[in-house]
């Protein structure tokens, strides 16, 4: 498994292995994966493990994202903010970045190590921009801070 390491002068080390990405309202729009999610998501996955976790609303998730090196969770409990911080600390949440914008990604970005906010198409619920370490205005900007780790640095250093 690949392994990023990213030092950050006075913030710490990110060793990161996974990106976990909501689906709705993050890397798609109303079930459909957005355009430039699919030019970056092969780049992104010979770095990384890629995972998307979804409710699927749409029942879009699979054939959306198939061709994809991707793994996908289906939440099925009936506490999906709960579901979601389990499944990134199944991972190993120390390796773990997590994107989102819902109410029910609040968990997943508190237990993830590098947590993104997304305000994207469908905004992003207050309080779980206030659990993020970093904010982005569209997803194309928040994927592309994994290709070009500088950008991190810039962002979080102190």
């Amino acid at each position: 498994m690949n392994q990023t390491q990213i030092k950050i002068n006075n913030y710490g080390n990110l060793n990161l292995k996974h990106i976990v990405l909501d689906y709705n309202g993050t890397i798609a729009k109303d079930g459909i994966l957005k355009e430039d999610v699919k030019k970056l998501l092969p780049s992104l996955s010979k770095i990384y493990t890629l995972h998307v976790i979804t409710a699927d609303t749409f029942g879009s998730v699979h054939k959306q994202v198939d061709g994809f090196d991707i793994n996908v969770k289906v939440l099925t409990s009936e506490n999906h903010t709960l579901e979601k911080a389990q499944y990134i600390d199944s991972l190993n949440s120390a390796n773990c970045a997590a994107i989102g914008n819902g109410n029910n990604d609040i968990e997943m970005l508190q237990s993830a190590k590098l947590a993104i906010a997304l305000v994207g198409d469908e905004g992003c619920a207050t309080k779980t921009l206030l659990q993020s370490d970093i904010v982005c205005k569209n997803i194309k900007d928040a994927l592309e801070l994994f290709l070009n780790t500088k950008r991190l640095i810039a962002t979080l250093r102190k």
